[in-house]
């Protein structure tokens, strides 16, 4: 809020059409730079207000709750040196989370003001911003993610994870087989580095609350759960304490989700509440998901460009000097890549790289010449416009793995179903091959001088 990226609405909002339609308004008529957070103080039939786009409203605030400046080189090296130089949390014996404990029958989550985001076709609320904490049953190791969360009852929520692979799953299978129920603990609203590392990529068996503490420069500080041996962050709003017991299986969904379609609903987990524990006024946090442009989208650009960015610039040696997931493939299916490329095989070779880090996503993967932006479309298209011979420079892949949720693979079974895997992706070499003639614009020097005299020619008036 002191860097003016937070805007307060103190108009009564309904939370189960109106608040999701003004959220997804502000992305959609708001530009990234000036792209502000939004807190509802003022939600129909609840007390407490509801913020917003915290993590992700913008690039830019992004940078700020990372304490950082807007940079991809200066983000990528916070990362690096948080999973490099982890943090680990610190067991404080109180915290404002537990200022306001409701335990067994007492629990009631239809007091949460938990929004329905895609209305007419979400089936119920849905909590989308949870940071959900597990530990390991043989290492004992803790995880931190997110994942959605579909409100079903006073004190029970369905949870899906969309596949078999992600960190949480694997520990509740491993409990399964043990026929035991798996402790969670859903912390909503704490310190911003550590919804960015819940929803981040960071190595199985890596505590993410040490890398959050690796981003921040100081220990996340932890209390012990009412209900459970998990410990959660001392400085949450709200934590839900609970299990999701073994062989349950319940229908979830459909829900709106990050491509901007609806994904198909089907049988999943539960969690079943024990306890509930508050700030004594605290603030509900959501995530704008749903179509891009959107919270989700512009969190997810950074988290999956990371890892990519490493891997090419600094593991392979790559001359990359920036990368882009274009915000319209939701952060995921289209990426741009920028190179001072010293070979013609490299371009190529960054294509591989990037695939190779993150196998299901950049379907579409375009190398540009440093000389493009790879943030301006228009930029890009120009460059695959006049620099790409198609039959040349134009490769397609079939059979690799699709991107999650991707409504272009023709499966309409259960979102369980393998085939849903399987898509193919395309690679376009989009550098100059050759020496091309002078670029027709004006000289750098002349336009600076033009932006100079601007208001002097009272375009200002106009643009």
């Amino acid at each position: 809020e002191e860097k003016g990226k937070l805007f307060r609405i103190s108009k009564e909002v309904d939370k189960d059409w109106e608040l999701s339609a003004v959220a997804k308004l502000v992305f959609r008529k708001i530009p990234d730079e000036r792209r502000p957070a939004l807190l509802f103080e003022n939600v129909k039939g609840f007390s407490l207000p509801v913020v917003t786009g915290v993590l992700g409203a913008s690039r830019q605030v992004y940078a700020i709750a990372l304490e950082t400046e807007l940079n991809f080189e200066e983000i990528f090296r916070r990362w690096s040196r948080a999973q490099a130089d982890p943090v680990q949390p610190v067991v404080v014996q109180s915290g404002p989370c537990q200022e306001v404990v409701v335990q067994g029958d007492e629990v009631d989550l239809f007091k949460l003001p938990v929004p329905v985001w895609t209305v007419p076709h979400d089936p119920a609320p849905y909590f989308t911003s949870p940071y959900v904490i597990g530990k390991d049953p043989q290492t004992g190791a803790r995880n931190v993610g997110t994942y959605r969360l579909q409100l079903k009852g006073k004190r029970k929520t369905g949870i899906y994870f969309g596949n078999n692979l992600q960190d949480l799953r694997r520990i509740i299978d491993k409990n399964e087989k043990q026929n035991r129920p798996t402790p969670v603990a859903v912390v909503l609203g704490t310190d911003p580095v550590i919804g960015l590392t819940s929803v981040s990529k960071v190595p199985f068996g890596l505590d993410e609350l040490a890398v959050a503490g690796g981003l921040r420069g100081k220990a996340v500080e932890v209390v012990k759960c009412k209900s459970s041996d998990l410990e959660v962050p001392a400085t949450a709003e709200i934590v839900l304490e609970g299990e999701i017991p073994p062989g349950i299986r319940e229908e979830e969904g459909p829900f709106g989700e990050y491509p901007g379609y609806m994904s198909q609903g089907g049988p999943s987990f539960v969690i079943e509440v024990k306890c509930l524990t508050t700030r004594r006024n605290p603030i509900f946090q959501a995530f704008v998901s749903q179509m891009p442009p959107s919270e989700s989208s512009c969190i997810r650009g950074f988290g999956f460009g990371v890892p990519i960015y490493k891997k090419l610039k600094y593991d392979l040696g790559l001359p990359i000097t920036d990368l882009h997931f274009k915000t319209a493939g939701g952060s995921t299916a289209y990426l741009v890549i920028s190179i001072k490329k010293e070979n013609e095989g490299q371009p190529k070779q960054a294509i591989w790289g990037a695939w190779a880090v993150l196998p299901r996503f950049a379907k579409f993967t375009v190398v540009v010449d440093d000389d493009i932006d790879v943030r301006d479309s228009f930029a890009v298209d120009w460059a695959m416009s006049f620099r790409v011979q198609p039959a040349r420079d134009i490769f397609i892949e079939p059979n690799t793995l699709s991107v999650p949720l991707d409504p272009s693979v023709p499966i309409t079974g259960p979102v369980s179903d393998e085939r849903r895997a399987l898509g193919s992706k395309v690679g376009i070499d989009a550098t100059r091959k050759h020496d091309f003639p002078p670029i027709a614009f004006p000289p750098r020097e002349h336009v600076l001088e033009v932006e100079k005299r601007w208001r002097e020619y009272g375009l200002h008036r106009i643009s």
